[in-house]
């Protein structure tokens, strides 16, 4: 299948703020690491979604430098989603927080799969505006926090629950709440997610992306132990950091050097944590 957002000539008006406002800088990142020699994630979709908005992306004031701290991300869990399709290709996928990610368009998942993009009602308004409509595909148009929306998704299916670049948006409880009801409602699959330790919230202040957005950071996890209590419904598969991530390979030269250097020092080397659970019986 096709998919092109650059055939339109009309610019589409951008008006969004705080969190919701953040996922237009790493559109902005994922857009410059397509144009790399040899890109980490190679995101046409975000090329063309950043062509097609109407929006001073620069003036965000993040530059390509910073594109492998969202690209080595993005890429795993790509790599890890694409791990859960081929071992259920009827399932059910939940990418919460899905912001301008064209993951959907990217994965082309197989005619089996149903997959529900989750954001602010402002940022589903501009997805459509933007990306193409495809089958068995639907955006939700909600806050994470409000739960209501997990009754719209149907249970009888592994469930993929994919929330990247989200966690730290919301306080412990809220996001203790929201684990614990996808793992309530459906009865196996995976949660992919994403956090910050304590050093990236504390120091949040001197991050340019949330002085520029006016957002906040909240909740910070430091290891999965403290999930694996919270949401005993859980189990771990797998955590590893920015600089364990196998998806760094494909950085150049100087991203993998600098997060080699992250390693000396654990609250550095654990700033950026990816994690991937299962819950349900084991299968």
């Amino acid at each position: 299948m096709t998919i092109s957002v650059s055939d339109v000539t009309d610019k589409v008006a951008v008006d969004l703020s705080g969190a919701a406002q953040t996922m237009l800088a790493t559109l902005y990142l994922k857009a410059l690491d397509a144009d790399f020699a040899h890109p980490v994630l190679g995101d046409r979709f975000a090329r063309q979604a950043v062509q097609r908005l109407d929006y001073d992306f620069p003036a965000i004031g993040v530059s390509a430098a910073w594109a492998p701290l969202i690209t080595v991300r993005t890429a795993l869990y790509d790599l890890w989603a694409r791990q859960f399709l081929a071992a259920h290709p009827e399932c059910t996928v939940i990418h919460l927080g899905c912001g301008m990610d064209a993951r959907v368009f990217r994965l082309n998942p197989g005619p089996e799969v149903r997959w529900f993009d989750v954001d602010y009602p402002e940022v589903v308004a501009l997805r459509e505006q933007v990306y193409p409509t495809r089958p068995h595909y639907e955006l939700l148009g909600t806050a994470a926090t409000d739960l209501s929306w997990l009754q719209h998704i149907p249970t009888g299916r592994p469930t993929l629950l994919l929330a990247e670049g989200i966690s730290m948006y919301l306080t412990a409880e809220q996001g203790v709440d929201l684990l614990r009801a996808v793992t309530d409602r459906f009865a196996t699959g995976e949660v992919q997610i994403d956090f910050y330790n304590w050093l990236a919230v504390k120091s949040q202040r001197r991050q340019a992306l949330v002085r520029a957005t006016g957002s906040s950071l909240h909740w910070a996890v430091n290891s999965p132990a403290p999930v694996l209590r919270a949401v005993p419904g859980l189990r771990l598969l797998i955590a590893t950091t920015l600089s364990g991530a196998v998806t760094l390979r494909r950085a150049a030269r100087g991203p993998r050097a600098m997060a080699r250097l992250m390693r000396i020092l654990p609250p550095v080397r654990d700033a950026l944590q990816y994690h991937r659970y299962a819950f349900g019986p084991v299968m």
